[in-house]
């Protein structure tokens, strides 16, 4: 029998469900992106639909104050953004995106099913007495809480490789299949925020409305409907095969460098594999560079017989191995400069809510918008911001600077820190008109509604929907290009860690502001009842982290030295470099 031309098979190493090389006319490509793009919109929708409004959830069911209420949502999403890592790992190094995807879709659709039993079943259900306080027992916010953090397990294991697992269905070494990859990236957005459209729109109103059980349940069945629609396409699926532990390769070249801690270092006697390939699978070769040279040890020669040594990288590591590190190392001020950004990001779902339920939300005599149905203008200002980005400002921008992006990735980020302080000098402002309405009206009863419409509330969502678009996606774009090769999962989930430490830092902010300024009996800035605290001062408080937050990033930035390949880059790669 005569070989099969390899033009039939992809080219980038892909393999189909049962490990044979994957056949182009059968397998990825877009036939087999509606599944992917339908799991991701509905995990989102699932997401969306419990963190948007889980801060009233807290108080209205579970009987919480204010500031527990905001920390425990923080709490939580901060968790969901940190088991990415777990997910990413898992998936790089022995499971693959499609196990790992499949996998903790189980463990979510548990977590789902758990918490719409505990908002719908009577014995878990807390006794609530005619003035809606509520009092759930020991057993019943146990069983909330399990079911909240086994969705933030099963999150954790789809965040970090679903966008992943899209662009493995496109053969990099096919040029239209490589342009398709691009566009995917686009309807993988756009999916994500049709999920959180109908997550703040429909299921906050069915939450507030109707009820919590049916705002829990829905999500949990359109889960449960996305997860058989993936099985559905597993014949279509490409699949890369797991390249191996990128944690291992870390601690050999961190071993194999304190061995040699007292060698000198030559940049030419560096050991380097001879074969255009790196020794990493997967990974292409990367140029030597002069920062962190105390790693480089652990790429010395010592002798011509150390070379015999070279199968044990615990004692011998390649150039591109300790580059590879070095590449971590220099991702992770960038990534710290995220947190804080992510801080103010939070702030929908907690102190953007409170203040909202304090306003006018009326819209007739019959209809009153939920507070947390106004996330939806940041939705909106993403999806309104996205087009305008890419279709104007990048060509306006470009057309002065040459650079095929307009913007550096340094620079978008950037733009977006700057962005999100305005957002909180809004929302600021808007609390200080609130408190000084309540002082002319004399509105400081805990249910006073404020005569201010809620809608004045849009511009602080609208200015945050517009940073996430330079710094969110930009972080995405620049851990993804700046990532080594082989660790472009884990590097994505390091980004979304930001998110998690932004949630911690927010819940680290609320009690220690709690803690000092309810000293000597005093009602303090957020307060149960917000027309006798000063939630205004804690936006200030943000709006000056911010700048100092955007100083420090300032020297990040000039400091950061971008990845360079040593040879053979994709055209993609190429194209990037120039970029920079």
């Amino acid at each position: 029998m005569g070989e099969v031309a390899p033009e039939l098979y992809t080219q980038d190493g892909t393999v189909d469900i049962k490990g044979n090389p994957a056949l182009k006319e059968n397998t990825g490509n877009w036939r087999a992106c509606p599944y992917i793009l339908a799991n991701e919109c509905c995990e989102r929708l699932a997401y969306y639909g419990m963190s948007t409004n889980l801060v009233n959830f807290m108080k209205d069911r579970m009987g919480m104050a204010n500031a527990v209420a905001a920390n425990n949502v923080t709490n939580w999403s901060g968790t969901c953004y940190i088991t990415p890592l777990i997910g990413a790992f898992l998936a790089d190094a022995y499971l693959g995106r499609f196990w790992t995807i499949a996998s903790f879709m189980i463990i979510y659709i548990l977590g789902l099913a758990l918490l719409t039993m505990a908002t719908s079943v009577h014995a878990l259900v807390p006794f609530c007495s005619a003035k809606d306080v509520c009092d759930p027992t020991a057993g019943q916010s146990a069983a909330v809480f399990v079911a909240l953090y086994l969705i933030a397990l099963g999150t954790g294991g789809i965040k970090p490789c679903v966008s992943s697992f899209g662009a493995d269905q496109f053969d990099e070494h096919d040029d239209r299949e490589r342009k398709s990859k691009s566009s995917f990236f686009n309807w993988f957005y756009f999916s994500i925020n049709i999920g959180a459209l109908v997550a703040s729109s429909v299921l906050v109103y069915v939450q507030t409305h109707v009820g919590w059980g049916w705002g829990f349940g829905i999500p949990a069945v359109v889960m449960a409907i996305a997860v058989g629609s993936f099985f559905v396409g597993t014949p279509l699926y490409r699949h890369q095969r797991p390249g191996g532990s990128p944690l291992t390769r870390i601690a050999q070249v961190l071993v194999a460098a304190t061995r040699k801690c007292r060698v000198t270092v030559y940049g030419d006697a560096l050991y380097e594999t001879a074969d255009k390939e790196s020794g990493i699978e997967g990974s292409r070769k990367l140029e030597h560079t002069e920062q962190f040279r105390f790693l480089d040890k652990a790429a010395v020669v010592e002798t011509p017989a150390d070379r015999a040594e070279s199968s044990s990288p615990w004692r011998l590591c390649t150039v591109t191995q300790v580059e590879e590190l070095k590449s971590v190392v220099r991702l992770l001020p960038i990534w710290a400069s995220g947190i804080v950004f992510a801080t103010v990001y939070g702030q929908m779902s907690t102190m953007f809510v409170l203040q909202g339920n304090t306003l006018d939300a009326s819209m007739g005599p019959h209809f009153a918008i939920p507070a947390a149905s106004l996330s939806i203008f940041d939705t909106l200002s993403v999806i309104l911001w996205v087009p305008v980005y890419d279709r104007i400002l990048v060509p306006a921008v470009r057309s002065i600077t040459g650079r095929p992006r307009g913007f550096t990735q340094l620079q978008r980020m950037g733009i977006g820190l700057v962005v999100s302080m305005f957002a909180m000098l809004a929302a600021g402002v808007l609390e200080l008109v609130r408190l000084r309405t309540i002082a002319t009206h004399s509105l400081y009863g805990k249910d006073d509604i404020v005569p201010i419409s809620i809608f004045w509330q849009v511009p602080q969502y609208f200015i945050i929907g517009a940073a996430e678009v330079f710094t969110f996606v930009g972080q995405l774009e620049f851990f993804y290009d700046q990532a080594p090769d082989a660790m472009r999962s884990m590097c994505s989930a390091l980004s979304l860690t930001t998110v998690a430490l932004g949630n911690y830092l927010s819940t680290l902010l609320v009690t220690v502001v709690a803690k000092i300024t309810t000293r000597g009996g005093k009602e303090g800035w957020i307060p149960d009842n917000l027309n006798v605290g000063h939630l205004d001062y804690f936006f200030w408080l943000l709006a000056g982290l911010s700048l100092a937050n955007f100083a420090v990033y300032l020297l990040i930035a000039s400091w950061y030295t971008y990845k360079k390949t040593a040879e053979y880059p994709p055209p993609d790669a190429v194209k990037g470099s120039a970029d920079q």
